[in-house]
């Protein structure tokens, strides 16, 4: 049955067609994002249901936006930027997307450590966080990019067990519907700042930069490709393959989010149980309540999503320094041909690893990481609209204008976000 799921798997070709879309979808679904959905799920039941829902077209249509950019350009957001606004908003964007993806990045490795603890039952999750951690960097380093690409396709497939879970449990579907349509709850303190956790964990920095620069990462790994901008005939087949790949990674990772805040509402909220901080916790909670099988799957989960997500983490702020200092970079070159790209992800990862080592608090750390995440996605989003829709950068190919408005739209419901963090703070 494996063997065969692998076949299919390999030899498809929508499969094949099918990489950076599909896998910064998954990689959105890190364990530090599991522990928002599941406190979702936890605190508010069902009624958190829609907010997942709601981001799915601004999500497409955003990650669309540095899609089109990387494979229109041949350049990665950061180069962009650099090329047609002041390099002082670059390095402060930056600046604060390498502290937020580090931050990040400890958070995630940690909760793949505890993980792995609960589920072999013995061991110091902190020994279990290093052995993450150095193994996503020795994969980064080591391995050609068309194989290290596909083993993080393979990774994605660890997300369905977050979807197999919900079919472990009793779902009371008529409520579900329900509560998604209309969901019930007072407007507070509380419930504001969580959309706004689950809208920055959903639309998040690090995401644009990642999908613009593996777009760019195609054309190289590819001899015969080049620019959109230099081959507009081959735009019409890259242009519907960016869009099909880009829908199916953002559907798998809303599917995955809406699949966690079911599975706590259902189990964790009808039990009484409200404060979850870390996704560990939320699998150790469902153990007693959803059975070993959920328990195992929602654990499993935690590492599957970390090995994918702190690669993507660490590598976007790669791709975003040195795109901006004009130094070579990408995962299809080696590490001496590339030597300050490779440093800045071996120091991303280390540094994530150390900061677990240290007295600064996991959930508060992440607090600051999603309120600097949340601050700095707006103004990106915003240069990432006038890029695209520059004639000068784009050519012929700048956005639609469906595509503007719903890129507008994704920008002002962010922009709400950010300043419903500030008025609940």
């Amino acid at each position: 049955m494996v063997s065969k799921l692998y076949s299919i798997f390999k030899n498809n070709e929508a499969v094949k067609a099918l990489g950076p879309g599909l896998i910064t979808g998954a990689a959105d679904d890190d364990p530090s994002g599991i522990a928002t959905y599941s406190q979702a799920g936890a605190q508010f039941g069902f009624n958190m249901l829609w907010t997942v829902v709601l981001t799915y077209p601004f999500m497409v249509g955003i990650q669309l936006v540095s899609a089109r950019i990387g494979r229109v350009t041949g350049k990665g957001l950061a180069a962009n930027i650099r090329h047609t606004y002041s390099p002082w908003l670059l390095y402060g964007i930056v600046l604060l997307l390498v502290v937020a993806n580090v931050i990040n990045i400890a958070a995630d490795i940690a909760a793949m450590g505890e993980a792995m603890r609960l589920v072999s039952g013995r061991g110091s999750a902190h020994f279990y966080s290093l052995g993450f951690g150095f193994l996503c960097l020795m994969l980064q380093i080591f391995l050609p990019y068309r194989k290290y690409v596909s083993y993080l396709k393979w990774l994605t497939l660890g997300l369905l067990a977050y979807v197999a879970t919900v079919f472990t449990i009793h779902i009371p579907w008529g409520e579900v519907l329900t509560h998604t349509a209309w969901p019930a709850f007072t407007w507070n303190n509380d419930s504001v700042t969580l959309i706004v956790a689950v809208f920055g964990t959903t639309i998040s920095p690090y995401l644009f930069f990642w999908q613009a620069s593996q777009e760019v990462e195609e054309i190289r790994a590819d001899g015969a490709a080049q620019a959109l901008r230099k081959s507009p005939p081959d735009a019409l087949s890259h242009l519907k393959r960016m869009k099909i790949d880009t829908i199916i990674g953002m559907g798998l990772s809303n599917l995955v989010a809406f699949s966690i805040i079911l599975t706590t509402a259902t189990t964790l909220a009808t039990h009484g149980i409200t404060n979850i901080q870390t996704s560990a916790q939320a699998a150790e909670a469902l153990r007693p309540l959803a059975g070993e099988f959920a328990f195992a799957m929602f654990a499993l989960g935690i590492i599957g999503t970390g090995l994918l997500a702190v690669p993507v983490l660490a590598g976007s702020a790669a791709y975003a320094v040195t795109e901006s200092f004009r130094w070579h970079n990408g995962l299809n070159l080696k590490a001496l041909e590339a030597r300050e790209f490779y440093a800045i992800i071996s120091l991303a990862t280390i540094g994530g690893m150390l900061l677990n080592f240290t007295p600064v608090d996991p959930i508060k750390a992440l607090f600051w990481s999603a309120l600097i995440n949340g601050v700095i996605a707006v103004p990106i989003m915003v240069v990432m609209m006038l890029l695209a829709n520059e004639s000068d950068i784009m050519g012929t190919f700048t956005l639609s204008r469906r595509h503007t408005v719903i890129g507008w739209i994704g920008v002002a419901i962010m922009l709400a976000a950010v300043v419903g963090m500030f008025v609940t703070m």
